[in-house]
C-alpha cells in the first residue's frame, strides 16, 4: 500500500452507472447492502442518458413533430415552414438530460448508494484501483461490471472532438445542421439520426454494406420505412462500402465502392454508425478470472455470474442485444443473486424498437429466424390501411405481424411497423412470456378505434373471423 492512499471497503462495487449499473446498485441497496457506484460521470445515467437513448429520442420527437405538421396538409391544416433554433433545441435536450440525471442522483442518494466519480481498474478479484478520484482503492466483497459499450470506428479513422467525422455522440451534440450528411450504416442508429438531421434540413446520403436496411428485421416490416426514407433522404446506397474518408478543410472527401454511380463525393459531415463494441479493455480484467469471448464480450451465465466467483457482469459488456432495458433487468438479477435470491435472467423475449417514422418494433422469433430453423410456423399480417384509427391519423403505411406455432397456435413472435409501435410491442412481449395462443389475443377486447386492436384483428385473421377482411382473402380490405 502506498503511503497516503485512501482505501475504501464496500459490500458491492458497481462499475458503470448506466441503466444496468444504477439498477443493480439501487436494487442491492434496497436489499440492505452497502453499495458503491463508480462511474466517469458525476451523476448516474451512463451513455444511454447522456449520449444515447434519451438525447436521441428527444431529437426524434422534434423530428416527428415536424413531419406531423407536414402530414396535416393532406387533412386541410397547413403550418408555416418550421424555424429551427439550434441553441434552443440543444438547451431543451440538456434540460431533459439534467432532469432525469438529477432524479437518478436523488434516488441513489436517498438509498444510501455512494456515487464516486472516477475510473476503475481491477488489481485482482477483490479490489479496484481508482483513478481521477479522491479514493485510491476500493476493496469489495462482490463487484458488478456494467461498463457498457462504445461506437465502433472505421479502420484508420478516429473520432476527434469538433471533427467532421462523427460517431453517434458527436451527432447528438448538434453543433450545426450540415447541408450534406453522409450516414455510414443502415442499422437503427444510422436510421434514427439520419431521420433527425433530414427533418432539420440536411441532405442525407446513406450507405450500407449489406443489401438491405436493418438486416436483423424481417424485410416486410422494413419496407414501409424504406419507402419513407427514400422520400426524405437524398440517396440510399445498399451493397456499398466506404473505401476512404479524408477531412479536407470544412468538407469530407469520400470514395465509395459498390452500388453507386459516382464513387467520389464530398460531404459537410459524416456519421459513422456501424455498430458498437464492449468497454471491456483497459479494465485490468487480466488480473481476475473473468473470461471474455473473441469479440471482447464478458462471458456470463443466466445469473450474470462471470467465471470469477466475486464478479458479475451485466448489460452491453456481456453481448447482444445491446439494449438499455435488457441491462436494467440484468442489473436487478445480479443484485438479487448477490444476496442469495433464486433469480435469473430467463426472459423469453427482449423487445426492440427503432424510433424512426414509421417506427419498427419486434420481439420473439422473427419469420426469417423461424425459416432458418425449419420451424413449422404460420404467419399473418394486418395492414393498417384496414385500421380506422390509422386511417384517421393518415398513418396507413403501418403493419402488424404475428408468428405462431403451426400446430399449437402459440404465439412465437411479433412485429409492428407504424405509429406508436414502441408502446404496442409490449402486449406482444407479454403474450409470448405468458405462453399465449391466438385465441387469447382474439378474445381480449381492445378499445376501438385504436392501433392496439390491430393485434387482436391479426389474430382474428388467423382464426377466420376478422370483420375487416373477407374470409379466405387474408388482408384484403372490406371497409374501414
Amino acid at each position: 500500500m502506498v503511503m497516503g492512499e485512501l482505501i475504501q471497503e464496500t459490500d458491492v462495487l458497481v462499475i458503470g452507472a448506466g441503466p444496468g449499473g444504477y439498477s443493480a446498485a439501487f436494487r442491492a441497496a434496497d436489499l440492505g447492502l452497502d453499495v458503491t457506484l463508480l462511474d466517469m460521470q458525476k451523476r448516474p445515467g451512463g451513455e444511454c442518458l447522456f449520449q444515447g437513448c434519451i438525447p436521441s429520442k428527444t431529437l426524434l420527437n422534434l423530428a416527428e413533430l415536424i413531419h406531423e405538421a407536414r402530414r396535416t396538409e393532406f387533412m386541410g391544416v397547413t403550418f408555416d415552414q418550421p424555424r429551427i433554433d439550434l441553441g434552443k433545441i440543444r438547451a431543451w435536450k440538456e434540460k431533459v438530460i439534467d432532469r432525469l440525471a438529477n432524479g437518478l442522483f436523488t434516488l441513489g442518494e436517498k438509498r444510501g448508494v455512494q456515487l464516486l466519480k472516477g475510473q476503475g481498474v481491477f488489481e485482482g478479484s477483490d479490489r479496484v484501483r481508482v483513478y481521477n478520484s479522491e479514493i485510491s482503492q476500493i476493496k469489495f466483497r462482490r463487484a458488478v461490471l456494467a461498463t457498457g459499450s462504445r461506437p465502433k470506428s472505421l479502420p484508420g479513422i478516429e473520432f476527434k472532438q469538433n471533427g467532421r467525422i462523427m460517431n453517434s455522440a458527436g451527432a447528438l451534440a448538434l453543433t450545426d445542421i450540415p447541408e450534406s450528411l453522409l450516414v455510414i450504416g443502415g442499422g437503427y442508429i444510422g436510421l434514427e439520426l439520419g431521420t433527425v438531421y433530414a427533418s432539420l434540413g440536411s441532405r442525407i446520403t446513406l450507405v450500407e454494406t449489406q443489401n438491405r436496411l436493418l438486416p436483423e428485421v424481417d424485410p416486410d416490416l422494413v419496407l414501409p420505412l424504406k419507402e419513407r426514407l427514400s422520400k426524405i433522404f437524398k440517396a440510399i446506397h445498399l451493397s456499398t462500402r466506404v473505401l476512404s474518408l479524408n477531412e479536407a478543410g470544412n468538407r469530407v472527401e469520400t470514395i465509395f465502392g459498390g452500388d453507386v454511380d459516382t464513387p467520389d463525393q464530398t460531404f459537410d459531415r459524416v456519421l459513422v454508425a456501424i455498430g458498437r463494441q464492449p468497454n471491456s479493455d483497459g479494465l485490468g480484467l487480466n488480473t481476475t478470472k473473468v473470461s471474455m469471448d473473441a469479440n471482447g464480450f464478458v462471458v456470463v451465465d443466466e445469473q450474470q455470474r462471470t467465471s470469477d466467483e466475486r464478479i458479475l457482469a451485466i448489460g452491453d459488456v456481456t453481448g447482444s442485444p445491446l439494449l438499455a432495458h435488457k441491462a436494467s433487468h440484468q442489473g436487478k438479477v445480479a443484485a438479487e443473486v448477490i444476496v442469495g435470491k433464486p433469480s435469473a435472467f430467463d426472459a423469453q423475449v427482449i423487445p426492440a424498437v427503432v424510433y424512426t417514422d414509421p417506427q419498427i418494433a419486434w420481439c420473439g422469433l422473427t419469420e426469417e429466424e423461424a425459416r432458418k430453423q425449419n420451424r413449422s410456423i404460420r404467419v399473418e399480417r394486418y395492414p393498417w390501411k384496414l385500421s380506422g384509427r390509422a386511417t384517421s391519423m393518415n398513418a396507413v403505411d403501418g403493419l402488424t405481424k404475428i408468428i405462431v406455432d403451426a400446430e399449437t397456435l402459440r404465439v412465437l413472435g411479433f412485429g409492428i411497423t407504424g405509429r406508436n409501435a414502441e408502446g404496442l410491442i409490449s402486449e406482444g412481449a407479454l403474450a409470448i412470456e405468458m405462453g399465449a395462443q391466438l385465441e387469447d389475443l382474439a378474445l381480449t377486447i381492445h378499445p376501438h378505434p385504436t392501433l392496439s386492436e390491430t393485434l387482436a384483428e391479426t389474430a382474428e385473421i388467423f382464426l377466420g373471423r376478422a370483420a375487416h377482411v373477407l374470409p379466405g382473402r387474408r388482408g384484403d380490405a372490406n371497409g374501414p
